[in-house]
């Protein structure tokens, strides 16, 4: 099975804005999230651009990655990259919300303390039903975000497609 997946990796998708004062906070970079890219049976496609795409300039990824943020102009063309992949995976970020509002399986890296948009104490969003949201048990911690990532994505290319979505909470 080849699940097209969005990359994760930088700063935040489209990268998260570099001037926000909490950016390294909500923002994890791409060395954390390094050990899902050779998950077997999974694609990834890079939608960086600006911030986020400097994380990638001169790093060999695996070959089951492919670089779209080059050729990505505009949200109209993330939209149209977005449409035709499984899942968005992305930390709160313009790219996040923009997946989010097409409908697209939507899997948000959160902080411990994130925008108020997200909420506290629930995995999935009122504003975006196909989102599912990971947040850090504590400030840093990415690597149990990417843990659970893992997990999550292995049951994912065995064919368990019921991850895709949350379980919206009542």
């Amino acid at each position: 099975m080849s699940t097209r997946l969005r990359s994760t990796p930088p700063r935040g998708r489209r990268a998260g804005n570099p001037s926000f004062a909490r950016d390294q906070l909500r923002s994890p970079r791409l060395a954390p999230l390094l050990p899902l890219l050779d998950l077997p049976g999974l694609r990834w496609f890079g939608l960086q651009v600006g911030d986020g795409q400097r994380d990638l300039e001169g790093r060999q990824l695996p070959a089951n990655c492919t670089n779209l943020g080059p050729g990505l102009r505009d949200f109209a063309d993330t939209a149209a990259a977005m449409a035709e992949l499984d899942l968005v995976i992305s930390s709160c970020t313009a790219a996040a919300h923009l997946s989010g509002a097409l409908g697209r399986p939507t899997w948000v890296l959160l902080p411990v303390a994130p925008d108020w948009r997200w909420l506290l104490g629930r995995e999935d969003s009122p504003w975006y039903p196909t989102a599912r949201l990971f947040r850090q048990p504590g400030v840093g911690r990415w690597d149990a975000v990417t843990e659970r990532l893992r997990g999550e994505l292995i049951a994912l290319a065995a064919g368990d497609r019921s991850r895709l979505m949350p379980t919206p909470m009542a």
